[in-house]
C-alpha cells in the first residue's frame, strides 16, 4: 500500500504467459493494482496511459525488445522504478539493462520471493526521506532533495533515481570509504551476487556526468574495498 493507503499499480511486461499469469497473482495476492501486457510496445502505451509505481520488465519480447523499451520509458519517466527479467547469464547481458536504465534486474529462473523484495526495495526507494526538503551540499556538488535536482556548480545534472540515490549516499558520508557491500545494501536493499558489475556501472555513469563540464573526479576507487566522494 501506498503512505495514503491507496494500492500501488505495478506494470508486468512478459511474453511467456505462463510467467506473467503467476506473476499477476503473486503480485495481486501481494496487495498491488497490477496490470500485464505481452509485449514492449503494448508496455509503452499502457504507460502512456497511466504511469504505474513500478513497472516489472522481461528483456527479450516481440514487436519492441525490453532493453529498447526500458530505455524510452526512462526517458520519459527519470524516476520511474524498473525491474528487469532476463534469462541471459553473462554479465555483459546483465550491464546491458542496466545500461538501458533499469533500476534492477532479476536472471531467470528466480524465486516469486525474491521479485517481491527486489520490488518492494526500489519501491521504498522512490517515496520522499525524512530530509527530501534539504538541499545537501559538498563542495561544488548540491542535491535539491525535494525536485529531485543535482548540480555541479550551476551545472545541472540530469540523474537517473538510482544515480540520484547514489550520488546522494556518497555526499552524505563525504570522505568516508563506503565498502562495496555496504552500498548495495543501501541503494539495492540486498547484496548482489558475488561478481556483479552493478555498482561499477553506476559509478561510471555518475563519473561521466559529474566530470562532464572538465571538472576535476570526486568519486574515487578504493580498491579491495568500495569507494569514496572526495572534493579536489
Amino acid at each position: 500500500m501506498g503512505d495514503d493507503g491507496a494500492k500501488h499499480h505495478v506494470l508486468v511486461a512478459e511474453d511467456d504467459k505462463g510467467l506473467r499469469e503467476s506473476l499477476v497473482r503473486v503480485l495481486r495476492f501481494e496487495g498491488y493494482e497490477v496490470e500485464a501486457v505481452g509485449d514492449g510496445a503494448k508496455a509503452l502505451e499502457a504507460v502512456d496511459g497511466r504511469v504505474p509505481d513500478a513497472v516489472v520488465l522481461d528483456v527479450t519480447m516481440p514487436v519492441v525488445d525490453g532493453l529498447t523499451a526500458c530505455r524510452r520509458l526512462r526517458e520519459r519517466h527519470r524516476l520511474l522504478p524498473i525491474l528487469m527479467l532476463t534469462a541471459r547469464h553473462e554479465v555483459a547481458d546483465r550491464v546491458a539493462g542496466l545500461d538501458a536504465g533499469a533500476d534492477d534486474y532479476l536472471v531467470k529462473p528466480f524465486a516469486l520471493d525474491e521479485l517481491l523484495a527486489r520490488l518492494r526495495a526500489l519501491m521504498r526507494r522512490t517515496g520522499a526521506s525524512d530530509d527530501g526538503d534539504e538541499v545537501l551540499r559538498v563542495g561544488d556538488l548540491s542535491l535539491d532533495g525535494r525536485r529531485r535536482l543535482a548540480f555541479r556548480g550551476e551545472r545541472s545534472m540530469v540523474l537517473t533515481k538510482t544515480e540520484f540515490d547514489l550520488l546522494e549516499l556518497f555526499m552524505r558520508n563525504a570522505s568516508l570509504v563506503l565498502e562495496r557491500d555496504t552500498i548495495y545494501d543501501r541503494i539495492w536493499g540486498y547484496d548482489f551476487e558475488t561478481g556483479s558489475r552493478s555498482l561499477d556501472v553506476y559509478v561510471g555513469y555518475l563519473r561521466r556526468k559529474t566530470e562532464d563540464g572538465g571538472e576535476p573526479r570526486v568519486i574515487h576507487t578504493v580498491r579491495g574495498i568500495g569507494y569514496v566522494l572526495r572534493m579536489p
